[in-house]
């Protein structure tokens, strides 16, 4: 079960209900008289729905579909859906270091998020995307370094974080390349990207809402961690947002998409716990 039947959250929020319920009982109780050959009756009614609103709020949480926090004064809302279908301004699309264009599936897979963006956009004019991203005066900044012993795609690399903004997506420099073409971070690597993406994303999202996928959901190999989950990623995403300060003033939002078919693998409520306390 993603979210324990007996879990802290849920039990706070049931405490709650039950300190409510404790007080009434004890205002009816004090100036109600009750004929005790009903009090057992309604103890029991009282117990049944105590249960009944446990179990309430337990599938609630099971089955909810997004969760709102509070970050730095920033809200985020963590929700599942397709980033591709989402409502905002800008949203991201992760790319490898050398923001390689070539869908053959070695160097992109079609099925990997940017393999589906360059499909759905630029399918038979991947040259036009390539002029973009040439001509993207920020990114000789962020060079990191040169392969021109690479075979196969381009051949400059830019660092972990880095993002390229075309029309409303903002592409995003995000795993390293092996020469296999096997995309892998070292989890140094991702806490380091996703401090950059957050700097870069304050760079550019000029109040505008950003919608964000899972970064590292995919394909991505962690050394080291071959079996970080979902939640992790997703926890470690907010986390980093957390520490980096980042303010969205309101109405921007940050939107975390959760691609929807792994909804079972998430438990939203626990995110509550890297919400800021004022």
């Amino acid at each position: 079960m993603k979210v324990p039947f007996f879990g802290k959250k849920i039990l706070h929020t049931f405490y709650g209900f039950l300190s409510v319920i404790s007080v009434l009982t004890s205002i009816v109780f004090l100036f109600v008289e009750i004929d005790p050959k009903w009090k057992g009756a309604i103890g029991g009614g009282v117990l049944a729905l105590l249960v009944l609103v446990y179990i309430g709020t337990w599938i609630h949480a099971t089955l909810r579909r997004s969760i709102k926090l509070t970050i730095n004064t920033s809200e985020i809302e963590v929700k599942f859906g397709d980033i591709f279908s989402e409502e905002a301004n800008l949203k991201v699309v992760a790319f490898n270091e050398y923001f390689d264009t070539l869908v053959d599936e070695k160097v992109i897979s079609s099925n990997s998020l940017n393999g589906i963006y360059i499909k759905k956009f630029y399918q038979g004019k991947v040259a036009d995307l390539d002029g973009i991203i040439s001509l993207d005066t920020h990114l000789p900044e962020m060079i990191s370094y040169k392969n021109v012993e690479r075979p196969v795609g381009k051949k400059v690399a830019y660092r972990l974080g880095t993002i390229c903004t075309v029309d409303d997506y903002l592409l995003t420099a995000f795993s390293r390349f092996d020469k296999s073409n096997q995309a892998y971070l070292e989890m140094n690597d991702y806490i380091s990207c996703l401090l950059n993406f957050w700097n870069e994303i304050d760079r550019v999202y000029a109040g505008r809402t950003v919608a964000i996928p899972v970064l590292g959901s995919g394909i991505t190999r962690f050394r080291g961690y071959e079996h970080i989950s979902d939640q992790e990623l997703l926890e470690l995403i907010i986390w980093t947002f957390k520490v980096s300060r980042i303010k969205f003033k309101y109405p921007s939002t940050v939107k975390i998409v959760v691609w929807k078919k792994k909804k079972e693998k998430i438990n939203l409520l626990k995110l509550k716990d890297l919400q800021s306390r004022n």
